[in-house]
C-alpha cells in the first residue's frame, strides 16, 4: 500500500519546482514525531518555509549545515587533543578514547626520521595515502630538524587534521550540491557521531573526499573527471573503485555506455599512473599493502570474529574440535577466497536487483549496497570504516530513524572496541568478551537493516524519499531521466516506469546530451 502523502509532497507541481526545499519535519516520520515536542512540523507560513532563498537571510540551510560540520570537527579535535603530544602514558589513548593511527604511524613509518614512504620503509596503505603521509610528514621532519623544540608528532597530527577536516567539509558541500532541494540531508553526515569520534583515526577522509568529488563530477556529466577523481580515491583506499560497478550496471540498463566506459577507463589509467612511480623502483615497499591484506588474520568486530566467538561456545578450537569459523581463522587463504567469493555473489545480486527493479535504481542506492556488502564480508572492519558508508547512506536513504539507530550501534561499538584495546594492553579484560561481540553484532545488524531498507526503496520507488523530491536521480549524470534500453523492459518487474519514459520533469540542471 502506498504511503499517505505528507504536506511536503501533496502538491502536483512539487517535482517541477526547483525552488522548493524538503523539510524533514514534514517529510520524515521520525523527525516529524520529534518535532511534536516543540510545536509540530514547520508551518506553511513560517519564515523560509517556501524554501526560496532570501537576500536578507544569511543562515540558509546550506550554511547552517556547513557551520555544524565545522563545529563537529572542532569537537572531534578537542576529543583527540589528550593524545596529541604522543606521550600516551598509562594507556590514556584508550581510557580517553583518543587513539589515532595518524600520530602513531608518524613514528611507526619512520617519517620522524625522514624516511621516504615506500623507498625507505614499506607502507601498509595504497600509494595516494603514502604520498599524502610523505607530503606532510617529510616537511614536518625537516622543520623539526631546524627547530628541535617543536613536537613533530603533534605538528604532523594537526596538519593532517586540518586537511582531513577540509575534505570532510568538501564532502558535505558535495552532498549539498547534489541535494539542493534537500539540504538537511547533509546534516546527517555533519552531525553523525561517527564523524565526531573517528574523523582523524586514519586517513579515510582522503579517499572519501576524493570519492565524493568524483560522484559530483559524474552527476554533472563529466565522466572523464569522475574517473580521474575516483581513480585517485581508489589509489588512496581501495573501496572507491567499487563505485564504478554501479555506474556500469546502471549505464547498461540505460544504454549509456560511452560515459560509463570513459569513467572506468580513466580510473584504470589513473590508478596505474599513480602506482607506477612506486611499484617499479620500490617494489618491496609497494607490495606491503597487498601482502598485509593477504596474510592479515581475522580482525576485531567482523562477521568472522563474531562467528569464531559463537563457535567457541560449543567447540574448544583445538584440532578436531573446531567450528567452521574457528577453522577459517586458522586457514587465512581459504578465508580470503570465501570473503572475496561472498562479496562477488553480493555484487552479482545487486546487479540483478538493478536490472529487475521496476524503475532503474539511483546511483547512491547501489553504491551504498556495494560498499556495505564489502564491509559485511570483509575480514577487516576497522572502527573508522564507518566513514566510508556515511555519505553513501545519506545519498541512498535520507531517513533519520534507521540512520540514528545505526549511529547508536556504532557508538556502542566504539566504546566496546576501546575496552578491548585497553584489555589487550593491560591483560585485564574491561568487560566480558560477549559484550564486545554483542556491540559488533549490533553494528552488523543495523548495517544489514539499512541495506534491507534501501532494497525496499528500490523495489518500491514511489516510497524513495529522494524521488519524492526529484523526478529521477540527481546523482545520475547522463543517466538522470534517461529511458531504459528497450531490452531492459523484458527483465524488470512491473511497477513504476523511469522518468525518461514519460513526461520528464525539470531537473536541478539539464543532463548533458552525451549518449
Amino acid at each position: 500500500m502506498s504511503p499517505q502523502p505528507t504536506a511536503d509532497t501533496d502538491h502536483p507541481d512539487r517535482l517541477n519546482n526547483p525552488d522548493r526545499v524538503d523539510h524533514p519535519s514534514r517529510s520524515d516520520g521520525f523527525v516529524r514525531g520529534l518535532s511534536e515536542s516543540i510545536g509540530g512540523p514547520l508551518g506553511a507560513h513560517a519564515v523560509g518555509a517556501s524554501g526560496r532563498p532570501s537576500a536578507s537571510r544569511f543562515w540558509i540551510p546550506a550554511r547552517i549545515v556547513l557551520a555544524l560540520t565545522c563545529l563537529v570537527l572542532a569537537l572531534h579535535w578537542v576529543q583527540k587533543s589528550p593524545c596529541q603530544d604522543g606521550a600516551w602514558q598509562a594507556n590514556e589513548q584508550y581510557t580517553r578514547f583518543c587513539y589515532t593511527d595518524v600520530l602513531a604511524l608518524y613514528y611507526a613509518e619512520r617519517l620522524n626520521e625522514g624516511a621516504v614512504p615506500y623507498r625507505d620503509h614499506p607502507v601498509e596503505y595504497p600509494v595516494v595515502t603514502g604520498y599524502f603521509m610523505g607530503a606532510i610528514g617529510l616537511p614536518v621532519h625537516a622543520l623539526g630538524a631546524d627547530r628541535p623544540d617543536i613536537n613533530q608528532g603533534q605538528w604532523f597530527y594537526n596538519l593532517n587534521a586540518l586537511v582531513l577536516g577540509a575534505l570532510a567539509v568538501a564532502t558535505v558541500a558535495v552532498i549539498l550540491a547534489l541535494r539542493r532541494r534537500r539540504p538537511w540531508d547533509a546534516a546527517m553526515f555533519a552531525l553523525s557521531p561517527a564523524l565526531l569520534l573517528t574523523a582523524t583515526v586514519n586517513w579515510d577522509l582522503l579517499a572519501i573526499g576524493l570519492g565524493a568529488l568524483g560522484l559530483y563530477a559524474w552527476a554533472r556529466g563529466r565522466p572523464a573527471l569522475a574517473g580521474l577523481l575516483l581513480g585517485l580515491a581508489g589509489a588512496a583506499k581501495l573501496w572507491p573503485l567499487f563505485l564504478l560497478g554501479p555506474i556500469l550496471v546502471l549505464a547498461v540498463r540505460a544504454a549509456r555506455m560511452r560515459a560509463a566506459l570513459t569513467a572506468i577507463a580513466v580510473a584504470v589509467v589513473t590508478v596505474i599512473a599513480v602506482n607506477l612511480p612506486v611499484a617499479l623502483p620500490y617494489r618491496e615497499g609497494w607490495l606491503r599493502f597487498f601482502e598485509l591484506n593477504s596474510t592479515r588474520a581475522v580482525d576485531w568486530g567482523t562477521l568472522w570474529y563474531i562467528g569464531r566467538y559463537l563457535d567457541g561456545l560449543w567447540a574448544s578450537g583445538q584440532a578436531g574440535d573446531q567450528g567452521p569459523f574457528q577453522w577459517l581463522s586458522g586457514h587465512i587463504p581459504a578465508l580470503n577466497n570465501l570473503s572475496y567469493a561472498l562479496f562477488a555473489v553480493a555484487c552479482l545480486a545487486i546487479a540483478g536487483l538493478a536490472m529487475r527493479a521496476p524503475r532503474r535504481p539511483r546511483l547512491g542506492q547501489l553504491a551504498f549496497l556495494v560498499v556495505a556488502a564489502f564491509l559485511i564480508f570483509s575480514k577487516v572492519w576497522s572502527q573508522q570504516f564507518v566513514l566510508w558508508l556515511l555519505p553513501l547512506a545519506v545519498l541512498a536513504r535520507p531517513r533519520w530513524g534507521a540512520f540514528l539507530a545505526w549511529q547508536a550501534a556504532e557508538v556502542c561499538y566504539f566504546v566496546a572496541f576501546y575496552g578491548e584495546l585497553l584489555g589487550a594492553a593491560t591483560n585485564t579484560p574491561v568487560f566480558p568478551e560477549g559484550v564486545f561481540v554483542l556491540a559488533a553484532g549490533l553494528r552488523l545488524i543495523t548495517v544489514g537493516v539499512l541495506c534491507a531498507l534501501v532494497v525496499h526503496d528500490i523495489l518500491h520507488p514511489e516510497q524513495d524519499p529522494v524521488r519524492q523530491t526529484y523526478a529521477d536521480d540527481p546523482d545520475g549524470g547522463v543517466l538522470d531521466g534517461a529511458a531504459d534500453a528497450p531490452w531492459a523492459a523484458k527483465f524488470r518487474l512491473p511497477g513504476a516506469t523511469n522518468a525518461g519514459e514519460g513526461r520528464r520533469t525539470a531537473p536541478d540542471a539539464p543532463s548533458p546530451a552525451t549518449p
